[in-house]
């Protein structure tokens, strides 16, 4: 199912499991940059209902959500492009979640980005804790 946003030519996917790892990971690069190991993350992609937002061929936003279904969902990361935030992009990403999500939805927020989850209508929540393990590469 696709979407079109307004005036704009960014176009909506949903639960998109065949998500092209090459794409996933140059949206990633222009958020975290670093080395991710493409056989793994595809195997995470295949894990997660994404969401994404398209200019034409080029992935400029990606949510990913990551439930069982019933009890549980987290969104995992949500991701534009640099030269694409501040025009909704996010802001519609999450709505999408919100709104195909079959459960509930938690995130732990980054430090200095509460405003954006509280302007999308989320609450705080239970607080968010991590042990970090080094990521294969």
């Amino acid at each position: 199912m696709k979407y079109k946003d307004g005036e704009k030519r960014i176009t909506y996917s949903l639960d998109n499991h065949d998500l092209c790892v090459s794409s996933f990971l140059s949206l990633v690069n222009t958020v975290w940059p670093g080395e991710y190991h493409e056989q793994f993350t595809k195997e995470a992609l295949q894990k997660t209902m994404n969401i994404t937002a398209w200019d034409e061929e080029e992935l400029v936003g990606c949510v990913r959500i990551l439930t069982d279904g019933y009890f549980f969902g987290t969104i995992t990361e949500i991701l534009v492009s640099p030269d694409y935030q501040r025009n909704n992009i996010g802001k519609h990403l999450m709505e999408l979640a919100f709104e195909h999500s079959p459960t509930s939805l938690f995130i732990g927020a980054q430090p200095g980005k509460e405003l954006f989850f509280e302007k999308s209508g989320y609450t705080k929540s239970i607080q968010s804790f991590q042990k970090k393990k080094q990521r294969k590469r």
